[in-house]
């Protein structure tokens, strides 16, 4: 095992999962509100952020699929190492990590059922950078409006429309988070 394997990973779990959890909650909760996340050092190419947002929510029980760079051997065995997910296809997945253009097409994923809306995918989308710019945002957790810069604008439009049904996405840039839940409108 290399050493990288054994590294990365919280240096004290119990506070540092519980500040990334309620980044991530944060940013859920808040579309378009960008947040601070960090306490990771995982392999590249991932980044800090996505990192922690890996070992903040996946476990033994949360199935992940890696989407192009992101998988690679040095990330497989960190996240094997730090969390027990297993890796899987996209339409199996409960997570999916990597950019936009490798996590392209979004019909791969699951999107719910009408009896269990939950059982859909959230994708944790790499970006070089997140800034409140750009598409605007509405809906629950907003209180007039809200702005983000989101890859495909359209790709967001439709998912929303699939309401109650669709993907959820997670936006990670460095040791910033940011998210948009299936429920926000995208204009």
């Amino acid at each position: 095992m290399q050493p990288e394997t054994l590294s990365g990973g919280f240096s004290d779990p119990a506070i540092q999962s519980a500040h990334a959890f309620r980044s991530v909650m944060e940013a859920m909760a808040r579309p378009g509100s960008i947040y601070e996340i960090s306490g990771a050092m995982p392999p590249a190419p991932l980044s800090k952020a996505a990192g922690a947002v890996l070992l903040t929510l996946c476990d033994t029980d949360t199935p992940i699929y890696l989407a192009g760079s992101a998988d690679c051997d040095a990330v497989r065995a960190w996240l094997a190492f730090h969390t027990g997910a297993s890796l899987v296809g996209p339409s199996h997945c409960m997570f999916a990590l990597g950019t936009w253009e490798a996590l392209n097409p979004l019909t791969n994923y699951s999107i719910g059922t009408s009896q269990y809306p939950d059982r859909s995918a959230t994708l944790i989308v790499e970006q070089p950078d997140l800034s409140q710019g750009g598409a605007i945002l509405e809906g629950p957790g907003i209180k007039t409006t809200a702005s983000l810069s989101l890859p495909d604008v359209q790709a967001f439009q439709f998912n929303s429309g699939l309401f109650p049904l669709g993907l959820d996405f997670i936006f990670t840039a460095g040791e910033r988070v940011a998210a948009l839940p299936r429920s926000t409108k995208v204009s």
